[in-house]
């Protein structure tokens, strides 16, 4: 029996650079619709890459372009204060280094969502998330992108003509204000399996979700994110699946 209701299930992938291994890709492959794959500029080397996008490519997983900041040595969890050509440049990159991977593995780039500092910077930056929408458009105005519900970056993005993607985040907890709880603060990463699929049932039967002091928070999300890099990610990603497909949620990839 189900409810009605479908949400994509997605993860940051391909994260491993040379010799430091992040996450289990293969693994999470199994459980996900949409896979986030690094594009070399937060992490990522060009084996891996290739290796992850061949991975989801076997398993019937949609591929996405995961931009972010140049900045292997923070992850891409820090603000760069950059100009908008510049940084629209950038994008245009790494959407084109995945795409070549992608060819190579017989599949595709789908969809694009920005990473780390990038994806909170773009909530209330305009400037910049009017460049990253700047470079989706260039490339391929049919992409669709993936972003904060209430963001600048959707809104310019939809504005634009792009098609606009809102996710929830399984394993992140929230402000009062809807936006992800910085990393630095206490709570911000949430790592019970059952917390975390009981949270994210109740979003996608109910459209809500509780913020970190308690404020009920109404979220309308078309895919929820669970990411790859957390103690126990798969276990969580595995505990999520189930609880979904036990509530009658269908799980597919919005892009599809």
């Amino acid at each position: 029996m189900t409810t009605g209701q479908r949400i994509d299930l997605n993860s940051d992938l391909g994260e491993s650079l040379g010799i430091w291994a992040v996450g289990n890709d293969a693994a999470m492959l199994d459980i996900v619709t949409s896979a986030n794959v690094a594009c070399g500029f937060h992490a990522g080397d060009s084996l891996t890459l290739q290796r992850t996008c061949a991975q989801a490519a076997e398993r019937g997983v949609v591929v996405g372009a995961q931009v972010g900041y140049r900045d292997l040595a923070g992850f891409g969890r820090r603000f760069i204060d950059m100009d908008a050509d510049e940084l629209t440049a950038d994008v245009i990159y790494q959407i084109g280094a995945l795409e070549a991977m992608c060819r190579v593995a017989g599949t595709r780039v789908e969809y694009v969502k920005p990473h780390g500092a990038l994806y909170n910077a773009i909530v209330d930056h305009e400037t910049q998330a009017t460049a990253v929408v700047a470079a989706v458009a260039a490339v391929d105005p049919s992409l669709p992108v993936v972003g904060l519900p209430g963001s600048a970056f959707l809104r310019i993005a939809a504005d634009a003509g792009l098609r606009t993607v809102s996710e929830a985040f399984a394993d992140r907890a929230y402000t009062p204000e809807g936006h992800l709880l910085p990393r630095r603060e206490a709570g911000s990463v949430l790592h019970d399996p059952g917390e975390v699929a009981a949270r994210m049932v109740r979003l996608a039967v109910e459209g809500r979700i509780t913020a970190i002091d308690g404020t009920e928070l109404e979220v309308r999300a078309d895919s929820i994110c669970t990411h790859g890099d957390s103690p126990g990610a798969v276990d969580i990603a595995r505990a999520l699946r189930a609880a979904l497909t036990g509530a009658g949620v269908e799980i597919a990839p919005f892009t599809r």
